[in-house]
């Protein structure tokens, strides 16, 4: 081998932090679907939460503000965002009851992904800690990971209804630990946090001088009674990142427009905000032409109820994933009450030996449906799916319908291997 060769080799090698860093709903497994497509089958594909996807559209009057503002959209923007959107950010926030001083703890980005990334990246040392819910979406912690941190996970499991335990939460607090991560309405799970929780986890942040950052962009999508609870009106003077964006509940992914907002006491976040001025300045600002929108979403009509009501699309898929689990012989559910997914499971007493990721590339091979493993989350040693609930509600019943026969396959190998094995069929 040359010296060249040798030299470019190293140039080229990735970086050791990406050995550690997932995300599978847009990993192996899509590309597997990619492959299916390209030999001509139709794939079924309920990885992403990607309305514009499923025939939802961004509402009129969003589209109509970007369009309106076309030519006021040339230039770049203040590094935090177009003062009339934060302007209206700091509205809903401080309507809601957080403690936002002023539009200088408003920031607009490209998505709340990139705003997940800024915050960490604006508190982490490498070695500090941030507690993580498992199962989480993955970003937050490839954004740990990725700005030197290390996750810490706290168990968000079934049998809790898929809300978390504030004793083992404090049990992880440690001289490291710098942030406490809340996902509410939840993704992957649909879990809505009660009020009386979400106090006691404060509580819990105050005690150990946590950030707490809550991830938030579900806010408005709620089935039945469920609730929002906003925390950083329960925050109070701690110091609590907040964030939304249009991408959810505006069904407007592709906008990519997202918002943080810091609330708390300003002696105590100051030197904070300072940080994640710098990095909003580094990248500039946000894409511009899609911030029009904000105003407008913030304070025109209310889109979303309709289709989360009884009768609204939303509504009626999630009653399809209800029904479907039902009838199932092998899966159950905690039934979503808010968010765009469930996340089913295959029983415990169903295949003992159960694998998630090949349980998934099988129902992929042989039914042509995607779905996202739950480890995919960061839950170990998962029997869990995640499926979107943006399909029509007969497509939703059309996959488990496929995900079912899978299922009796596996278990019929089992049984011909070990023909008076009871316990695999429940």
């Amino acid at each position: 081998m040359s010296v060249e060769s040798i030299t470019n080799q190293a140039t080229t090698a990735p970086s050791a932090r990406l050995e550690r860093v997932r995300y599978e709903i847009r990993g192996a497994l899509a590309r597997r679907a990619r492959e299916l497509e390209a030999a001509g089958h139709a794939v079924l594909k309920l990885n992403i939460g990607n309305p514009g996807r499923f025939g939802f559209r961004a509402p009129a009057h969003l589209t109509a503000a970007m369009t309106a503002h076309l030519a006021d959209s040339d230039a770049y923007c203040h590094e935090q965002g177009v003062e009339a959107a934060r302007a209206a950010i700091l509205a809903q926030q401080c309507g809601r009851g957080a403690a936002v001083a002023d539009i200088d703890r408003v920031f607009i980005g490209n998505g709340v992904s990139e705003l997940i990334d800024l915050a960490l990246r604006a508190l982490l040392d490498p070695g500090d800690e941030v507690l993580l819910p498992s199962p989480d979406y993955p970003l937050w912690s490839a954004a740990t990971i990725l700005n030197d941190g290390t996750p810490r996970y706290y168990d968000c499991p079934a049998a809790q209804g898929h809300l978390p335990g504030p004793d083992q939460i404090e049990a992880l607090c440690g001289p490291h630990t710098r942030a406490l991560v809340l996902i509410n309405p939840n993704n992957p799970t649909g879990a809505c946090y009660p009020r009386e929780l979400l106090e006691r986890i404060v509580e819990i942040a105050a005690r150990h001088g946590l950030l707490l950052l809550c991830d938030e962009i579900y806010d408005g999508i709620l089935y039945d009674d469920a609730g929002f609870t906003p925390l950083a009106a329960l925050a109070g003077d701690l110091p609590c990142v907040s964030f939304g964006g249009l991408s959810k509940v505006h069904r407007a992914c592709g906008f990519r427009v997202g918002w943080m907002t810091l609330s708390g006491a300003g002696e105590r976040v100051e030197e904070y905000r300072d940080a994640l001025q710098l990095l909003a300045a580094l990248r500039l600002c946000a894409n511009v032409p899609a911030q029009w929108a904000i105003e407008p979403a913030l304070t025109g009509p209310d889109t979303i109820s309709a289709l989360t009501a009884p009768g609204g699309r939303l509504y009626e898929a999630r009653r399809a994933v209800q029904d479907a689990v039902a009838r199932s012989q092998f899966l159950e559910c905690v039934v979503p009450q808010g968010a765009l997914y469930a996340f089913p499971a295959v029983r415990a007493g169903v295949l003992s030996d159960f694998d998630d990721n090949e349980f998934a590339l099988r129902v992929l091979d042989e039914e042509h449906a995607l779905v996202v493993p739950g480890s995919s989350f960061n839950l170990h040693a998962s029997r869990h799916f995640r499926i979107t609930l943006l399909p029509e509600p007969a497509q939703i019943a059309d996959v488990f319908a496929r995900i079912e026969r899978v299922l009796e396959r596996m278990v019929e190998a089992v049984d011909a291997i070990v023909p008076d094995r009871c316990a695999v069929r429940v």
